[in-house]
């Protein structure tokens, strides 16, 4: 039997390149004062993300992809359905060549192959090459995959950025009152859909972007780089998604959704690169992602201000698993701010963070009403942050004056455990609303090891109430210690949702040609 080739190499030697990368903003970090570090806790940061992130590629489930010994390609990989139908971008004209204009090719390919939804579904392979394309819609029952030598290089051509409307919930753009560019891989009302591949790379070209918002030259909101829309039964994952234009991958009015295996890098620092949104949607699973954000890791979200409560459309039934994050200046996790739809259900575990500001970060204000409850979060492990926990009612920003000050969120049920933390500022900080307090706060087995100059207060504390048990440094008096007969409180559902029971299938093709 021929021997087959050792498809993680590639991925090893990827990872390999991306934390040298990631290092090199490191030092970019220190060089302009934005943190100190010790030289010795650098590299002990450094070495740990290249074990975590090594585990976590060679745990993931990657395609397998060789030459077929009658000619062209064949590859493997695990997806929530297989197709009946494939073919090649080359085979509607595409030119990998880094210089030619292919949107005109994804969009005559996907128009075609929508025609074998019906009938077992279609998926459309891209190969090694560079791939320069503006915003182009999938179709159900479709599957995008992406050879892992196949770059997407995003347009700087305004005008293959078609124009949408603002989302609904939110009632403007996020960069403009106006409308919104469309994402590069967009969809609407679809059914069945998977943009995967063999840790392909979709480059977003985000500077091109972030100097007209930084010059605020921008008449319409910047585009993501994923965003399906009203959508059931979606799958996202092996790919490597670099320098979006804005949020990376967004998930919006959708169900059914499995993120899995991303590895997502922004330089740093760059507005507004959230790694994974989901907004307004129903039985989530994120898992296995490696993100350097220039915000939030992940940011859950359902709406904002009056239009998002009039919408009505909360994020409930998340998982999120095995995620590794560095964002010096946003969360791992955020709930918030836009998340006036409410947000409940959220399960997050495993959780790495390092040269991060905050763990997990709960942000809203006074016009938002809406609600963040029922949060479970174990088994984080931190190094070098600012804030382990940062709940705030005061967040401030609006979509425009005409919100309701007496819509007030509520903020309940909020349990962490298990969290170990290292070269820490400040424990944490946590401000409720007036009148309006977060209650139902629950933090037990927490260690927080404090840095050489941290603040001589670990915890503030307004507004909230809740308990502890095991908790060091000790808490502010709004959060009492049950003592550590109760260790175990703050428990994390013993349940599953759903979402974890969506299997994927193995699927197997054969391109003839590249």
């Amino acid at each position: 039997m021929k021997e087959t080739k050792n498809p993680l190499k590639n991925l090893e030697k990827t990872s390999g390149q991306l934390l040298f990368d990631v290092a090199t903003e490191i030092e970019a970090l220190d060089a302009t004062n934005r943190l100190l570090w010790k030289t010795h806790m650098r590299i002990q940061v450094i070495r740990l993300v290249c074990a975590l992130l090594l585990v976590t590629l060679l745990s993931s489930e990657v395609a397998e992809s060789r030459k077929s010994k009658t000619g062209g390609t064949s590859f493997e990989y695990k997806a929530i359905n297989c197709r009946a139908y494939s073919a090649s971008l080359t085979d509607f004209g595409g030119i990998g060549d880094g210089k030619t204009s292919n949107t005109k090719a994804f969009k005559s390919a996907i128009s075609h192959l929508s025609e074998y939804a019906s009938k077992g579904g279609a998926q459309l392979y891209v190969p090694a090459g560079k791939w320069l394309t503006g915003s182009f819609s999938l179709s159900s029952h479709f599957t995008l995959y992406l050879n892992k030598d196949a770059v997407l290089l995003a347009s700087q051509d305004i005008s293959e950025w078609p124009v949408i409307e603002p989302l609904p919930s939110y009632g403007r753009g996020r960069d403009a009152a106006a409308g919104r560019y469309t994402s590069l891989i967009f969809g609407t009302n679809l059914t069945d859909v998977i943009v995967t591949g063999d840790n392909g790379t979709i480059d977003g070209q985000g500077a091109f972007w972030w100097q007209k918002f930084h010059k605020k030259q921008l008449k319409y909101t910047r585009p993501y780089l994923i965003e399906l829309m009203f959508s059931d039964k979606i799958q996202i994952s092996n790919l490597t998604l670099l320098n979006s234009p804005s949020w990376n991958v967004h998930p919006v009015y959708s169900s059914n959704i499995i993120i899995k295996g991303l590895t997502i890098i922004a330089t740093l620092p760059s507005p507004n690169t959230d790694g994974i949104n989901p907004d307004s949607c129903t039985n989530t699973r994120i898992e296995d992602c490696y993100i350097v954000s220039g915000d939030d890791c992940v940011a859950v979200k359902s709406g904002w201000d009056e239009y998002g409560i009039k919408f009505g459309w909360p994020t409930k039934q998340l998982v999120i698993r095995r995620l590794t994050c560095i964002s010096p200046e946003s969360a791992a996790i955020a709930l918030g701010s836009e998340m006036s739809g409410g947000i409940q259900d959220v399960r997050a575990e495993d959780i790495t963070a390092i040269h991060t500001e905050s763990g997990v970060r709960i942000k809203t204000a006074v016009g938002r009403g809406g609600y963040v409850k029922d949060i479970y979060v174990k088994g984080m492990t931190m190094h070098t942050m600012k804030w382990v926990f940062w709940m705030t009612g005061s967040y401030g920003s609006h979509a425009d004056s005409h919100y309701d000050p007496k819509a007030l969120p509520e903020i309940k049920g909020i349990n962490y455990r298990d969290v170990v933390a290292d070269n820490v500022t400040m424990a944490a900080r946590l401000e409720g609303i007036s009148h309006d307090p977060f209650t139902g706060i629950c933090i037990a087995n927490v260690t927080i090891n404090m840095a050489a100059k941290a603040k001589k207060q670990p915890w503030t504390c307004t507004d909230i109430e809740g308990i502890t048990s095991g908790v060091t440094p000790k808490p502010c008096n709004s959060l009492p210690d049950q003592g550590q007969d109760n260790i175990k409180a703050c428990d994390f559902p013993a349940d599953n949702l759903p979402i974890d029971s969506l299997k994927l299938k193995k699927c197997a093709y054969r391109i003839k040609h590249e």
